[in-house]
């Protein structure tokens, strides 16, 4: 009989434990996560993220998510940084692919490789699904550490009306830098003094400068970096300086290019409006290009001078290190759901960014799309001869050190040769506690 009464109040109190401890997560809800995203390229990124994560909420209802525009890729990496340091990370952001290496260094980012095992599947399988052009800037030391999102190589755009009235077929653009030295002479336009119309402008600014530099060194058989070692930048090299060089006989020898540096907003601008007959641009830009346009255009690879050859741009989805549990584990849904072949070739339609995932081009949906815009083909094709985005310690510190002795040459102050051996000096510099901590740290 105490038994029967001990246990018949023990299922009691059990029943009220279990009740008090139901309720709570009853009126927990759904998991709250941000995502941090920039808007580094022209058009209407900041509306079409409203979109995305609308759907997504609506179809998890277990998550809300947040979408948190965060600027230009370089301030998404410092409000990134400063929420880490708060002890407030954001659950997922949208960062510059080259931003990772320095991350992982300075152990900001989450490794990824566990996440993709408990999806029962191997990191091979899962990195499978993406062009193999962007997993140089994805994976370190054999670990995932980014899903490649939205991704770009930068593309040569055309005015077909303009390069047609100068005697030039669109349907053949200019496959090297004298080919193109020679369209853009062809293009330009003057009244006495006053140029009415470029025949080509490529975008300087912070970013977008050391892109387009990297973008030329490579046509031109260099390389900007160490693809296996993040301490060691090639500045001052015969590759760069004549790309630099070639960049500014355009401007000051030439005088087919803007004087200056110009913004990659400017550039697009100038090409809309049909003051620049040819630019060099992200194919981020494409869609708003397409929209714009009141005239024929063309897109084309990056001509060469010694080889084809770009680098990749755009950004890839990060987990910041310090998360609860709950909280990877949403973003972690999030992110595997915005790089779906669906979602991805969404975007890729909405914004011009090429979807990184390869089933995306199967979908229906995006085999009508490129029929009707074959345009957006381009960057896809260019992939064959795409390389990692440069990507080392202190990435934005390194790139600016470039990116400042760039534009003093474009803007007439400095000549190539001693602007890349200045630049040289600064990376160095820049380099140097990670080298003390690495390369040169001898038993």
């Amino acid at each position: 009989m105490l038994f029967s009464r001990r246990l018949m109040l023990g299922l009691a109190v059990a029943g009220t434990m279990a009740g008090a401890l139901a309720f709570p997560a009853m009126a927990e809800g759904p998991t709250e996560i941000d995502l941090f995203f920039p808007v580094p390229v022209d058009g209407k990124l900041a509306r079409d993220m409203g979109t995305l994560i609308k759907e997504f909420n609506e179809t998890h209802p277990a998550i809300k998510a947040t979408a948190v525009y965060t600027g230009s890729y370089d301030d998404t990496l410092i409000k990134t940084r400063a929420a880490i340091k708060a002890g407030k990370p954001p659950s997922a952001v949208i960062m510059s692919a080259n931003f990772l290496l320095d991350m992982q260094i300075e152990n900001e980012l989450t490794n990824l490789d566990s996440l993709i095992a408990a999806d029962g599947t191997t990191k091979e399988q899962f990195l499978g699904q993406f062009f193999p052009a962007l997993q140089g800037n994805a994976v370190i030391n054999r670990s995932v550490y980014g899903v490649p999102f939205h991704n770009s190589t930068p593309l040569l755009y055309i005015n077909a009306d303009k390069a047609k009235e100068a005697g030039l077929d669109p349907n053949k653009p200019p496959q090297t830098w004298a080919e193109l030295t020679d369209w853009a002479k062809k293009l330009t336009k003057r009244e006495g003094d006053k140029v009415t119309q470029w025949g080509i402008a490529i975008p300087c600014a912070y970013d977008y400068c050391g892109w387009m530099m990297e973008t030329l060194t490579m046509s031109n058989g260099g390389r900007y970096y160490n693809e296996e070692f993040g301490g060691e930048v090639y500045y001052d090299t015969p590759s760069m300086l004549g790309a630099l060089t070639w960049w500014n006989d355009l401007v000051s020898k030439h005088k087919v290019h803007p004087p200056g540096a110009t913004p990659g907003p400017a550039v697009s601008t100038s090409f809309i409006s049909g003051n620049a007959a040819m630019i060099m641009l992200s194919t981020g830009s494409l869609t708003y290009v397409r929209d714009n346009a009141k005239f024929a255009y063309k897109v084309a690879f990056i001509p060469r001078n010694v080889r084809n050859a770009v680098p990749i741009g755009g950004a890839s989805l990060i987990v910041p290190a310090g998360l609860e549990a709950d909280r990877q584990k949403a973003a972690w849904t999030l992110i595997k759901w915005m790089t779906s072949p669906e979602k991805s070739a969404w975007w890729s339609r909405a914004t011009g960014y090429f979807a990184p995932n390869m089933a995306a081009y199967k979908t229906p949906d995006m085999v009508e799309f490129l029929s009707k815009n074959p345009d957006a083909k381009t960057a896809v094709e260019q992939l064959d001869v795409a390389k990692p985005w440069f990507a080392t310690y202190k990435t934005v510190p390194v790139r600016k050190n470039l990116e400042d002795e760039v534009m003093l040459v474009l803007n007439g102050k400095k000549q190539p040769k001693e602007a890349l051996i200045a630049a040289q000096k600064a990376a160095d510099e820049t380099l140097k506690p990670y080298n003390a901590e690495t390369s040169l740290k001898l038993p």
